[in-house]
């Protein structure tokens, strides 16, 4: 359910300008991609560090020779749909709703451990040993297969990964949520970046609509009011956030623990 809503997303994203780009192209964008996130700011870092390793390696290769063989052309062709792929993924973590990264935190994790997995098996795949017979290259070869990350949420995002899924926050939990939205977005007000966040979330509502993803849409309507409950206790006679025609919302109950998987979070239907 949510992987998809990912790819989807990723088309809305301009992945035209990836296409023809070669696995060590496609590397060095995750890792600046990696360098501006907003979100999963550790993840990120990890994820880019290992595809370093691995861009390293591929750059005593020239790929252009290896297309012109099917052995070596069809698992590069692979490796680098799988980087595409994670390129959306990490420059997500700088564009999408800050919110729904943060409700979504577990399945992303989880994406982050999928997406290493896919792309180590792909380059096992390329028969790079009978390409480069040398033993600095099969040392790095090594350093690929041990180089484990740990995928997780940090502390403190897991403290307001719980708050926003509450149904019932306390003024202490409103202001963790106040605080961390303004960290977010350090140049804007707090009431700019709760219409700011409104704005992003419209779009990811759109985006589920368009998937006809109920799941997913229950999810985000229950961040748009969180965002409009902030924007009222403001007492401002005129609220930047305008209140969207909505359905109507029910309280967000995903699970939150680390071994969290694709299936992603559901709502608790009992209260309607």
């Amino acid at each position: 359910m949510a992987a998809a809503n990912w790819d989807h997303y990723g088309e809305l994203a301009n992945v035209a300008q990836l296409t023809g780009l070669d696995a060590v192209r496609l590397i060095g964008m995750i890792v600046k991609a990696a360098s501006t996130a907003r979100m999963h700011k550790k993840n990120c870092r990890q994820f880019a560090n290992h595809l370093k390793l691995i861009g390293n390696l591929l750059e005593q290769l020239k790929i252009s020779e290896l297309k012109r063989y099917p052995e070596t052309r069809e698992p590069l062709e692979q490796l680098e749909d799988a980087l595409r792929r994670s390129y959306i993924l990490v420059n997500s973590c700088q564009d999408r709703s800050y919110l729904y990264l943060l409700a979504m935190g577990w399945n992303i994790v989880y994406q982050f451990r999928k997406a290493q997995g896919e792309i180590d098996r792909y380059l096992r795949l390329v028969p790079l040993i009978t390409l480069v017979d040398n033993a600095r290259f099969k040392e790095r070869l090594q350093d690929i297969e041990r180089d484990q990350r740990e995928y997780t949420l940090d502390d403190e995002d897991r403290e307001v990964h719980t708050v926003i899924l509450k149904r019932d926050p306390s003024d202490r939990d409103a202001m963790m949520l106040k605080k961390s939205l303004s960290c977010s977005y350090p140049n804007l007000p707090f009431n700019k970046a709760l219409q700011k966040e409104n704005e992003k979330l419209q779009v990811e509502l759109q985006i589920s609509q368009a998937n006809m993803d109920v799941s997913q849409c229950e999810v985000i309507q229950h961040l748009l009011e969180v965002t409009e409950t902030a924007a009222s206790s403001l007492h401002e006679k005129d609220s930047p956030v305008k209140s969207p025609n909505k359905l109507a919302l029910v309280p967000y109950t995903g699970a939150d623990n680390s071994n969290n998987n694709s299936k992603g979070h559901t709502i608790d239907k009992s209260s309607r």
